[in-house]
């Protein structure tokens, strides 16, 4: 089996934080069969699991390379392009480039004159652009690569290319004999037992460990395990060796495979964290090369926003003040603040909510009283019956996900808690515990199994939740369904009256970014960075309802109902006589929308609100803490409701509730 990183796949490849494999099988016999007539080979320089992202936008800004016959962003490409090796340094003076190989046919990509692609980061999208490779040799001593490209002369030119991935057509990759795969070709396959076709679990690593090549398989947990999350707990790994004995059948058509495993494999062959101090050794070099090539490209972009100053933190501090700082610049949504910082350029004419709903079409409208929700209330009209027993059999037979919203203000407690002096923790105990003990409130309790729960809170929180969630036996949720997401977050950045359109973000320390939340729009790119969207759209989710825990009611049955009648793309539930409040929302999404609302980040609407933050910065050598005396800086925030802006009115409905 033979690698090269299939360009824009949304299976699993080859890449830097890949799981050692063990030394030896945990296995009773040795199996040393030999697998007639397939090969594996590996990439010369192995790099991690990886699932790629790519962000589609309108715009195609051009690079500062004069090789470039053409650019096109890679999300339009997908599928079409290869990875053979990347570029990680520049070499002497005349614009040659060292480059790591992560192909098997590295005389044939590097050494052969001809057209190339570059994969770059421009402004936090990934683009692709056409090159000409000139000229290419081995270097034995680095096992690199040194090439020349058409018109890069310069260590000024050849330094933009550094932290590029080198591409080949997909269609250029070498044909291979009966018998022969490529490794990403296996990766993400599904394997069966071939006696019974019982669904073992799925291929997530090919390791060749010299005698015979392993599969790394990922069993399933149970028989009713959803797709995991990347992160999230998964299901029990072991190797299984690729020999023709046990591995017989494979479709690439398909995506599947037969294993004919010798009795006991599959169980003693599970290993617990038992990994030897080289392995160890292997997987953590392998972590911090992944982290160093991440670091690499955020660093670009936020060069490339002139925020140079944030790399100050570097030069002083102690190691794990300086990784934090790192940690920071990665987890920098750049694309996300670029566009809260275009939104600041422009005139800002607030877009208002109340005039939306107002232009709403009547017969997308449903009115009804608060008496109605109440647990004492039983008589409903046969039409209102239909839409909410509509809307039941929706979140019953799993069709719906919860996201909830629980912000720092609302672990605190509002109008939920009587005794707001409590300290944080019981606070947040009593405000959690109260809205998920309530059926009526929320969901009732013999539906919660098949619903998936996605908890977007604070950062600090979500080890306490996790832990709240575990003692009350995940409140009758599957805790498998369930997952907790970190708020989006953005740097607050200065407000500077001599340099109107130049805005530095500001430092909380030397190496920490001062950032605040990104209002409840930030849901949705949360939603998208963790890719949860695609994994519910496997799990056969056709509705998300998104909702903030601060409400008197938010049980989704009429809203779930009532979107579904109109076949419309979202919901919203209102209270007429709390007003239109920004903080209370509770909007269901069809699945394809909310997927497609991940790819049009662009039509946010992000609000600049000026505030006196307190921050450092560096002033001729030294650090001095800056405290404004008046509003100095802007924070962004961006209300849930402006995700509508990508749906006309005539797919948008209303569950208006009056008092």
């Amino acid at each position: 089996m033979l690698s090269e990183n299939m360009q824009g796949s949304s299976a699993l490849s080859c890449s830097s934080n890949s799981i050692s494999a063990p030394v030896g099988l945990c296995c009773s016999q040795r199996l040393t069969l030999p697998f007639r007539n397939q090969r594996i080979g590996f990439l010369e320089n192995p790099s991690s699991l990886k699932i790629f992202h790519f962000h589609r936008n309108t715009t195609l800004p051009l690079l500062n390379c004069t090789a470039t016959e053409e650019i096109v962003e890679a999300s339009e490409t997908e599928g079409l392009f290869v990875e053979t090796g990347y570029i990680y340094s520049v070499h002497g003076l005349q614009g040659e480039v060292r480059v790591k190989a992560t192909t098997d046919f590295p005389e044939l990509r590097f050494s052969q004159p001809g057209r190339r692609w570059l994969r770059q980061q421009v402004t936090g999208r990934d683009m692709i652009q056409e090159i000409e490779l000139v000229e290419g040799r081995g270097h034995p001593g680095q096992k690199s690569w040194i090439l020349k490209f058409h018109e890069i002369n310069t260590i000024e030119q050849a330094q933009k290319l550094v932290g590029s991935a080198l591409l080949v057509k997909n269609e250029d990759r070498p044909i291979l004999e009966e018998g022969e795969f490529y490794t990403p070709d296996l990766v993400g396959m599904k394997v069966f037992l071939k006696e019974t076709r019982e669904l073992v679990g799925t291929v997530i690593n090919v390791f060749n460990s010299g005698a015979s090549d392993l599969l790394h398989v990922e069993l399933l947990p149970n028989q009713n395990a959803r797709p995991q999350l990347e992160g999230s707990a998964s299901g029990p790994l072991v190797w299984v060796p690729f020999v023709e004995a046990i591995v017989p059948n494979i479709d690439l058509s398909k995506r599947e495979m037969l294993i004919t495993p010798p009795k006991g494999l599959l169980e003693l062959n599970i290993r617990a964290d038992e990994r030897s101090k080289k392995e160890r050794r292997q997987l953590e070099w392998k972590e911090r090369k992944k982290s160093q090539k991440r670091l690499i490209a955020a660093k670009k972009i936020l060069h490339e926003m002139e925020q140079d100053h944030i790399f100050h933190g570097f030069r002083y501090g102690e190691k794990n003040q300086r990784s934090f700082l790192a940690n920071q610049i990665v987890d920098v949504n750049s694309i996300l603040l670029q566009h809260a910082l275009q939104n600041k350029k422009i005139p800002y004419k607030r877009w208002s909510f109340p005039d939306f709903v107002n232009a709403l079409q009547v017969n997308n409208t449903l009115k009804l009283s608060k008496e109605f929700f109440s647990k004492e209330n039983v008589e409903h009209s046969s039409i209102v019956s239909k839409v909410q027993e509509q809307g039941h059999c929706l979140i019953s037979s799993g069709k719906v996900a919860i996201v909830l919203a629980l912000t720092e203000t609302k672990l605190l407690g509002t109008s939920f808690i009587p005794e707001p002096a409590k300290p944080h923790e019981e606070i947040a105990y009593l405000h959690v515990k109260g809205l998920l003990n309530d059926s009526h409130r929320l969901l009732k309790m013999e539906d919660r199994p098949s619903v998936p729960l996605i908890v977007v809170c604070p950062a600090e929180s979500i080890e306490y939740l996790k832990q709240l969630f575990m003692d009350h036996d995940y409140f009758s949720f599957d805790s498998e369904k369930v997952w907790f997401l970190e708020e989006e977050k953005l740097p607050v950045v200065s407000a500077s009256q001599e340099e109107e359109n130049k805005h530095k973000i500001l430092m909380k320390s030397p190496w920490e970014i001062l950032q605040r939340p990104a209002g409840s729009a930030g849901i949705v790119t949360v939603l998208s960075s963790q890719n949860l969207l695609e994994h519910l759209h496997v799990m056969g989710v056709e509705y998300i309802q998104v909702c903030s825990g601060n409400q008197e009611f938010i049980n989704g049955e009429m809203l779930l109902g009532f979107t579904k009648s109109r076949e419309a793309n979202a919901g919203i539930q209102v209270f007429r006589d709390v007003g239109y409040l920004e903080e209370h929302f509770n909007i269901v999404f069809s699945i394809d929308f909310a997927r497609k609302l991940t790819k049009k980040i662009d039509k946010l609407q992000f609000e600049a609100i000026l505030k006196p933050n307190q921050y450092v910065q560096m002033v001729e050598k030294e650090w001095v803490d800056v405290i404004p005396s008046s509003p100095s800086s802007y924070e962004f925030h961006s209300s849930i409701y402006s995700c509508l802006n990508s749906c006309p009115p005539s797919k948008v409905c209303l569950v208006d509730i009056t008092a």
